[in-house]
């Protein structure tokens, strides 16, 4: 093989490289100011991340403690390996609607061996460089799960919020809200009164200043004067953390085998080939949502920082991270926008500032766990009410309904329905491949081929040469439709040059497409010429072996060498048809 052609098919896969970002801050030299920042902004996001971590992970059907034991293990870790200078990890809203129908199922052992087996695929994912994907989930496709998402959590958080009795909640969203609909006369006005007060607070306080997070004044206000209430009005009476969970654990999270932990019957739950059977398809969502989620969040940290993340060692990070935190206790983890946004708001500056966060939260458990103990589920609910109703992006889902083609606003509705009906893995699923069909439906009408007359270069040439400029990317959805004009090629030409300076990208099906039009050229005794061919169709040529048939085809980078070709190869068609005529 020509060395030429060899250069185009050496690998070009470099090895990812674990807590790049970490060891960036490091060699630049980390002094004093950066230390007083990174820890005061910790301190500031283990603040807020203290309240949502405990009640996401009530949401997710799990004791309060496992969100925790989350942000603490998995934050810390994946602040310490992440490919990103201030993305902070941990439990997320998003999560939830993943999470509770497995803790539902399969009790808190199923849920931390998927988020275990999740980390497994994430790593899997970091390691095969497959970080920049990402990138490729459509906009209407993102924005229609996530606010699918935010109103399932929003539903879900009614119960708390007004305190009614349900008894064990349905996995699928319409049964949701019919045993909400037909629990509502047991509202506890009680919950509902502090929950709409801890909503009052959080709504109107950064208004007021923001210096101070919101979670902690309201949390703290709402959870003072129900105490308050509870000891001096006669019959008032809240769910707290403590009546319902016992209160939070002052301990070190401590490690154990995740399959040791209770399933749905409260008994260990154990470790078999059918378990991980059952709980793969959720660890494979829940994979993808933390891939999804955490690389979302850390182009928004890049847009406010300036500063640039490494994509595959933010998945290894991730994963590494879910895989350690089972082990503690730990539920799912991903870079949290909402916590990330709050760090670079707070000053932070290099990854130290993720860990702090977590040690914020470690501290918090072993000195003020008896006093978490008395704050309100209906405060915890209101909580996430608000998250839900950040998330939902209302004002961004409302404008590409309104601006977006018909084809990526049915994409955007039909994301949300599927997502709020039935669960995010078939929205999504289902998003992307219809995405990806109209997207092959455009590109197929962009793609074209026509014969090209009035270029500088070709004006010269003779008449039994034709030249045709193919335009647009030759893949899967549109090779087809674009080589079909070079069906009718009038008799009498001796060469066809094909001007592929216009085509980007070519895979296997263009390749085919275009290889059985050369084929078909042929046979009517036409050579062909392939001119100002791009780096990525080459490699696609090169690894054809198309450079080997040159008594039937040339292939240039050049235009003008290929025009010079195309001349040549006119010049000996003709000199060979006057040898064949008869003297006399």
């Amino acid at each position: 093989m020509p060395r030429r052609y060899e250069a185009l098919l050496e690998p070009t896969i470099l090895p990812v490289r674990p807590a790049v970002a970490l060891r960036t801050a490091l060699r630049r030299g980390y002094h004093r100011e950066d230390l007083r920042a990174d820890l005061l902004a910790g301190i500031v996001v283990g603040i807020v991340a203290l309240p949502l971590s405990m009640a996401l992970a009530v949401s997710s059907g799990v004791a309060p403690q496992h969100g925790l034991y989350t942000a603490i293990v998995g934050g810390a870790v994946i602040a310490a390996l992440g490919g990103s200078n201030v993305q902070v990890s941990g439990p997320t809203a998003a999560f939830v609607v993943l999470l509770a129908p497995i803790s539902a199922r399969f009790g808190l052992g199923g849920l931390v061996m998927a988020t275990l087996m999740a980390g497994l695929i994430l790593c899997l994912m970091g390691t095969l460089r497959l970080g920049g994907l990402i990138q490729f989930v459509p906009y209407p496709v993102t924005t229609g799960f996530t606010a699918g998402i935010a109103v399932v959590i929003a539903t879900l958080q009614l119960k708390d919020f007004l305190g009614l009795t349900t008894g064990p909640m349905p996995e699928t969203y319409l049964e949701r809200v019919g045993v909400l609909a037909r629990a509502l006369p047991t509202v506890e006005w009680d919950d509902l009164a502090v929950g709409a007060f801890t909503l009052a607070v959080l709504l109107l306080w950064p208004k007021v200043t923001r210096k101070i997070p919101s979670p902690l004044v309201a949390l703290g206000i709402a959870g003072a004067a129900a105490v308050l209430a509870t000891s001096l009005v006669p019959g008032f009476e809240v769910a707290t953390i403590q009546s319902r969970f016992h209160g939070i654990p002052r301990v070190l999270p401590m490690p154990g085998l995740p399959w040791h932990l209770p399933g749905a019957d409260g008994q260990p739950l154990g470790l078999s080939f059918g378990l991980l059977r059952d709980l793969l398809p959720s660890a494979f969502a829940i994979a993808m949502l933390g891939a999804i989620e955490s690389l979302l969040s850390a182009v928004v940290a890049d847009g406010m920082t300036g500063g640039s993340h490494d994509p595959d060692a933010e998945l290894l990070a991730q994963g590494t991270g879910n895989i350690l935190a089972p082990f503690f206790g730990g539920i799912a983890a991903t870079g949290a926008l909402a916590r990330t946004a709050t760090n670079v708001r707070s000053g932070a500056r290099t990854p130290f500032a993720g860990i702090f966060h977590s040690a914020f939260v470690l501290l918090a458990v072993l000195l003020l766990a008896p006093a978490l103990g008395y704050l309100p589920m209906a405060s915890l609910a209101a909580l996430l009410l608000l998250v839900a109703w950040n998330m939902s992006e209302v004002k961004h889902f409302a404008h590409a309904l309104r601006v977006a083609p018909k084809s990526d606003v049915a994409v955007l509705l039909l994301c949300f329905g599927l997502t709020v009906i039935f669960d995010m893995v078939i929205s999504v699923t289902v998003g992307v491949v219809l995405a990806a069909l109209l997207f092959m439906r455009r590109m197929a009408e962009v793609s074209d081929v026509r014969l090209v007359d009035q270029h500088p270069l070709v004006k010269g040439l003779p008449k039994d040469v034709l030249v045709y400029e193919v335009a647009g990317p030759l893949f899967f959805g549109a090779a087809q439709k674009a080589m079909s004009a070079l069906q009718r090629v009038p008799t009498g030409i001796s060469a066809v040059l094909l001007d592929l300076s216009s085509v980007p990208a070519m895979d296997a099906t263009g390749l085919v497409a275009l290889e059985g039009t050369v084929e078909r050229l042929q046979k009517m005794g036409i050579y062909v010429i392939l001119a100002g061919v791009q780096m990525q169709p080459m490699r696609v040529l090169a690894k054809s072996g198309i450079h080997k048939r040159r008594e039937r085809i040339a292939v240039y980078r050049s235009m003008e060498r290929a025009v010079a070709a195309a001349l040549e190869r006119s010049r000996v068609g003709r000199e060979t048809s006057s040898d064949k005529i008869p003297a006399g």
